[in-house]
């Protein structure tokens, strides 16, 4: 089966600064890949290049098997089956909200009133309908947001281009977004790029998370692995949170590490990176509990509703629990807590590329 997209060991510059490092991604039809890094990562020149706005200095771009970039040719980005989704918007200023979702339908050849319907539709289901007939300059910033993704929903390319397509909608709007993804995929196998900071955004809407540490990538694999295998500590703090431990693996076999925390030897789930990495044990706060015989005092308690979330000092370390229900201890309180699994991973190194 002939791939979505290619990035074959794109190289991205400006000037002496090299933005993207000898990328190699690969993304398969009907797939949802996110790309996860902090700012300046270069998630937005990722997005620019596949869509023909930036051209590589090395490596190449391909689209369902067709050449799209390299340094010595490059298709127009209108001749390219993607929509993007910018982080600004890039609405046309004279255009109304209805207008500018309905162009992409006509475009395709829909008769005007079925794209004006199935626009308002769209707009209907980013909460703004009753915005139809403004222009960019009478709405708000994340109103724009909202017309950028219908517009981008309305073109059905082959693939869609996501730059933080949620960085200025509530949680109740992403949710809607998220919904209109899997809906589209089961429709017509719509494959995506979505570009994103946000960890929990990122294991939510892919299928694979694709690390990306200046210019470079860090690791890619399907949400479950980034998450509770990350490849090393930069990794691991990037998917979510993470405490560390002052103890050693004594082994790793049969799916469970062993080690000695606060003087008490435990076998628990888990299992080391590999590539001869492992000096780092790695805790999610759900992989501990309050309750149990390792020792600890309360050093924060933070109530989030569903669960409540306590930073424990303990003889190895400070260690994030999270616990379901309302507080059940106070800071300053001593109590016991248990162990059910861990990640030996590598420390993480300094940043490579430029």
């Amino acid at each position: 089966m002939t791939a979505a997209l290619e990035c074959e060991a794109l190289t991205v510059a400006f000037s002496a600064a090299v933005v993207l490092d000898r990328v190699d991604l690969v993304v398969a039809p009907g797939e949802v890949v996110a790309v996860l890094g902090p700012s300046g990562s270069g998630k937005t020149t990722l997005l620019s290049t596949v869509a023909g706005f930036v051209a590589p200095r090395a490596g190449r771009v391909l689209l369902a098997g067709r050449l799209a970039s390299s340094p010595r040719r490059s298709l127009p980005p209108e001749s390219r089956d993607v929509a993007m989704v910018f982080q600004h918007y890039a609405l046309w200023p004279h255009l109304s909200a209805v207008d500018t979702v309905a162009y992409p339908l006509r475009r395709r050849g829909q008769a005007a009133p079925e794209a004006r319907r199935r626009a308002l539709q769209l707009l209907d289901r980013m909460g703004i309908a009753e915005l139809a007939g403004r222009r960019p300059a009478e709405m708000s910033g994340g109103q724009q947001q909202r017309v950028g993704l219908a517009r981008a929903l309305a073109r059905s390319p082959s693939l869609y281009l996501f730059d933080e397509p949620t960085a200025h909608l509530d949680t109740a709007l992403r949710g809607v977004l998220q919904d209109e993804m899997t809906d589209r995929r089961r429709a017509d196998g719509s494959t995506a790029l979505y570009a994103t900071h946000d960890a929990a955004e990122a294991l939510a809407v892919a299928d694979r998370v694709a690390l990306l540490r200046g210019g470079r990538l860090a690791q890619v694999g399907a949400p479950a692995e980034v998450y509770e295998q990350p490849a090393d500590l930069w990794a691991a703090h990037l998917t979510g949170p993470a405490s560390v431990l002052a103890v050693e693996a004594e082994g790793v076999t049969g799916g469970r590490v062993a080690l000695t925390v606060s003087g008490e030897r435990l076998r628990v789930v888990g299992g080391r990176a590999p590539g001869g990495g492992g000096d780092v044990v790695l805790v999610r706060p759900e992989w501990a509990a309050l309750g149990g015989n390792l020792p600890a005092e309360v050093e924060q308690v933070r109530y989030r509703g569903p669960h409540t979330d306590y930073r424990l000092a303990t003889p190895a370390g400070s260690v994030d629990v999270r616990h379901p229900g309302m507080p059940a201890a106070r800071a300053g309180d001593r109590v016991g807590w248990t162990l059910h699994r861990v990640w030996v991973a590598r420390r993480a190194t300094g940043s490579p590329g430029g």
